[in-house]
């Protein structure tokens, strides 16, 4: 067995930024899709009207979501059997090269099909990068905090997710500012994809002077072995079903609300409430920014009281909550009244996003944990968060838009009795047992 080196908490706080870095770049480049659709769906959809353009455009977002469980799975047995900082480093180098092709493609007038179909290959590979990136990281930084601050730390995830949305909306308000609306549906829009190339190589330096975590550094697995069987590893995984069916339980709820409350707000905004596109973006912007800086204050709360009180204050909120924020927010008659608004839903959304991650990282061993945590979330995630903006967007084309939010409702009552029938990872955690 191999003895792990001592680390200070310094060491811990210096690894836990580089990585926390890479991974905002990496959502970067995942959400300035969302971000610029309503700019680039003409160029690559040109026929029909702009929902029916961004139901297009959603639907390539959903495809991309189809590969995160691959990811999840390639990349997850990947960082259990080379190392947690092994399988973020080629995560980026995924990353990096999507977000390239979508700067580059040109557009359907001069390719014809062939643009929608590199799009789609741009975001299979962003999709597979994804699913490899969340439950490595969420692995990472589970195990490189120190017990006593682990629900803290591990928030960090989500404060660099959410910093990745607020990055793509910063450089959108900036070229909205700097160019005419013409000049961003000609061309405009290639420039975040570019910026998102160009940030993942910095995100790449950063992570390759990241320490490994103790866990996976004592893990007993001689110097020299043969690297266990691809399926030996799922055969390890499926010994533990209760823990694979918490965390699709848990996710259900918390990812189909996460992303109707950010990536689908601001089409929701421009689409239903009749803001423009500007008034959008500033509102979205504002939410986020609260967003972010609720993460590590619940995730510090979530070490104090437990995580399982933290879930089901989520649950509970958004079982209640959500028909009435939406149907108030189609209605919304300013943005600050929106803001407001989504600042309520932000508040109530924390309580799964700041600790999601660490409550799948404390439910499995160390030779499996990456594993554990990405693929059943990946595979929730495709099939639910990723087909929110497209089922949103059905539903308003059909004219039946609350229907929606009842769905929303339906997803996070699943997920509040799970949080019922689970223990609290806090005083359960298998990484405190290692």
């Amino acid at each position: 067995m191999t003895t792990a080196p001592t680390r200070t908490m310094a060491s811990r706080v210096k690894s836990i930024f580089s990585g926390s870095i890479g991974n905002l770049v990496e959502w970067y480049d995942w959400y300035i899709y969302s971000a610029f659709a309503l700019y680039f769906a003409p160029a690559f959809f040109p026929k029909g009207n702009q929902t029916a353009q961004l139901l297009n455009s959603a639907a390539i977002f959903a495809v991309g979501f189809l590969m995160r469980p691959l990811g999840g799975w390639l990349l997850g047995l990947y960082a259990d059997r080379q190392g947690r900082k092994a399988a973020l480093l080629l995560s980026v180098v995924l990353m990096c090269t999507g977000s390239l092709l979508i700067a580059l493609t040109p557009g359907y007038a001069t390719i014809g099909v062939f643009a929608p179909v590199l799009l789609v290959v741009a975001r299979l590979l962003q999709g597979l990068s994804v699913g490899g990136e969340y439950g490595t990281s969420a692995t990472y930084l589970s195990e490189i905090a120190d017990r006593k601050n682990r629900g803290f730390f591990s928030s960090f995830q989500y404060v660099t997710l959410i910093a990745g949305q607020l990055v793509a909306l910063l450089v959108q308000l900036a070229l909205q500012a700097l160019l005419t609306s013409e000049q961003l549906h000609a061309w405009g829009w290639r420039i975040p994809f570019v910026i998102g190339a160009a940030a993942a190589v910095v995100a790449l330096f950063l992570r390759r002077h990241m320490e490994e975590t103790d866990a996976f550094v004592k893990k007993d697995q001689p110097a020299g072995s043969a690297p266990e069987k691809e399926e030996s590893k799922l055969r390890v995984l499926l010994r533990y079903p209760r823990e694979v069916l918490t965390v699709v339980g848990l996710t259900l709820g918390g990812t189909i609300v996460f992303y109707t409350f950010t990536t689908y707000t601001q089409k929701f905004l421009v689409n239903t409430a009749g803001f423009t596109k500007d008034q959008a973006t500033l509102v979205s912007f504002g939410a986020l920014a609260v967003a972010m800086v609720l993460q590590p204050v619940v995730g510090a709360l979530s070490d104090r009281v437990g995580r399982r009180p933290v879930l089901l204050a989520f649950g509970v909120g958004a079982t209640l909550g959500t028909v009435p924020l939406m149907t108030a927010l189609g209605r919304a008659s300013s943005s600050w009244e929106a803001f407001v608004l989504l600042v309520i839903a932000m508040l109530n959304m924390s309580g799964y996003t700041a600790i999601n991650a660490v409550v799948k990282a404390e439910l499995f061993p160390t030779e499996i944990r990456a594993l554990g945590v990405g693929l059943p979330y990946a595979l929730t995630v495709a099939l639910f968060g990723g087909t929110a903006e497209y089922v949103a967007l059905l539903a308003k084309e059909y004219n039946v838009e609350a229907w929606f939010y009842w769905y929303v409702t339906a997803c996070a009552i699943i997920s509040l009795i799970t949080y019922l029938r689970m223990a609290d990872t806090r005083h359960t955690s298998r990484i405190n047992q290692e």
